[in-house]
């Protein structure tokens, strides 16, 4: 949206999906590979002389901030990679806006236990100041606890979205008529049109506010809720959803998306799924499969610069499905992604296939399908 109001813009998002740079993208292209390792040295040369011993996260977030630095942009959208508070892209210490957008239960290890205790953590990216946009629709306690962090650091105004901006988020109505966006899209490109909004505000430059409207009309996110071609893989006519979801909150929103919108009550669904290590496997099952579904488990390959994640073995799912009663067919594809994708494609025929649980698993078939010179799968 910034972009098509003409501010330059850096945005770093994690992870990665296809190569372990497209994480970092300036107005909306994904940086150059040779950029990329050239200023990734840099930062590793500076690690190294200083003696940081930075995380890989630490290290490819000062390589996105040295590129934003390079290409001069004017606004930087940084996501956090985990929680907020302690987070690598916490360093930055007078943001133009903060957004927080729907909280669930997900990295408790590190986080909390409890959804509070997640919230603390979303809540330390509040900046003395800067105004920060959140997602109305948490639950009342979070809500709760992000209003004590607002007052506690300062952030001024908190701005719930959408009930206290129903009117300015009004003109985006048609967008969501257009693209019959589920509500949740609607609430987070709400937030996004807001907390864009806030940017052209502070920068001098509501007279391109039209321009956010024409950006939000051409959204897309790749591996939410995507319908994707996989015929260069199977040979496949009709498409398949795409969906990174991996927790029960985004399980719950793609569950919801398949029934209403892709499910026919008298054939089954056929899923693909992979999970990383440490999801609750059961939570995320039971909110995606129907009794007389069809799954085939499968394992991710490596994560290039995470070697700290690891795929579920497919057996463990498989153990999970049946014990939730599901009566479809079920199989194991190891960790042979092309090989689940053709199986399932034989077992669901004409009738509805998703893959799903793992923005890695998204990523090996996004990868896949551009080694095929499929464009449809380039970022």
């Amino acid at each position: 949206m910034l972009h098509a109001a003409n501010v330059k813009v850096g945005r770093f998002t994690s992870p990665h999906l296809i190569d372990r740079w497209d994480c970092i993208t300036v107005n909306e292209q994904v940086v150059d590979e040779f950029k990329f390792r050239k200023a990734e040295k840099t930062v590793k040369d500076r690690d190294l002389a200083e003696n940081i011993r930075a995380s890989e996260f630490e290290l490819l977030t000062a390589t996105a901030f040295e590129l934003f630095a390079q290409e001069k942009v004017d606004v930087g959208v940084i996501e956090v990679g985990l929680g907020g508070r302690h987070d690598a892209t916490n360093v930055i210490k007078r943001p133009l806006v903060t957004v927080i957008t729907k909280i669930g239960q997900d990295h408790q290890a590190l986080l909390g236990n409890t959804i509070e205790e997640i919230a603390i953590q979303k809540a330390g990216i509040m900046k003395r100041g800067a105004p920060c946009v959140v997602d109305a629709t948490n639950l009342p306690t979070v809500l709760k606890v992000f209003q004590t962090s607002a007052q506690e650091n300062g952030a001024d105004p908190l701005i719930h979205v959408p009930t206290d901006v129903s009117g300015e988020i009004g003109a985006l109505r048609p967008v969501f008529l257009e693209q019959n966006l589920e509500h949740h899209q609607q609430t987070n490109l709400s937030l996004a049109y807001l907390a864009s909004k806030i940017v052209l505000q502070q920068r001098g430059l509501m007279a391109h506010l039209p321009a956010l409207l024409q950006g939000a009309s051409r959204t897309f996110w790749p591996g939410r809720l995507q319908s994707l071609d996989i015929a260069a893989l199977t040979g496949r006519k009709e498409l398949v959803l795409l969906d990174g979801a991996h927790n029960a909150q985004s399980a719950e929103a793609l569950g919801s998306f398949v029934n209403k919108r892709i499910r026919n009550n008298s054939h089954p669904v056929t899923w693909v799924i992979a999970v990383s290590v440490g999801k609750n496997l059961r939570e995320l099952c039971a909110l995606l499969f129907h009794r007389e579904d069809n799954i085939v488990a499968v394992a991710f390959g490596a994560v290039d610069g995470m070697s700290w994640v690891s795929p579920t073995d497919p057996s463990a799912i498989l153990e999970v499905a049946r014990s939730l009663g599901i009566s479809g067919s079920l199989h194991n594809a190891g960790r042979d992604v092309v090989g689940g994708v053709q199986l399932a494609d034989r077992i669901a025929a004409a009738n509805p296939v998703v893959i799903c649980g793992s923005l890695y698993l998204v990523s090996d078939l996004l990868r896949l399908l551009r080694d095929t010179g499929n464009s449809k799968a380039m970022l």
